[in-house]
């Protein structure tokens, strides 16, 4: 059964692991766009507990990806979306 945090985390955990899924990310860019101080809303610090993100070394920069639980998660989400009719 969900609770009301998770009903509330869950959309925006999913906005973060699609928004990385376009392409990987700069760490600051992802810090500058998710991190927050709002103990009820740890969208970043919930994706690293889950696994759903990777960090790595390109270059030398810290960039952000999902990790193959994120993209599991995802691929998940959206055949529940086109199951439900809502193919976006």
């Amino acid at each position: 059964m969900a609770t009301p945090a998770s009903d509330t985390l869950d959309p925006l955990l999913r906005d973060l692991l699609a928004w990385l899924s376009r392409c990987d990310r700069p760490y600051a860019e992802v810090m500058d766009a998710w991190r927050t101080s709002c103990p009820r809303l740890p969208v970043w610090e919930e994706a690293n507990d889950r696994g759903l993100v990777s960090r790595n070394r390109i270059d030398g920069a810290a960039m952000i990806g999902l990790t193959e639980a994120g993209r599991l998660l995802l691929r998940q989400e959206d055949g529940v979306r086109s199951a439900a009719g809502f193919g976006f």
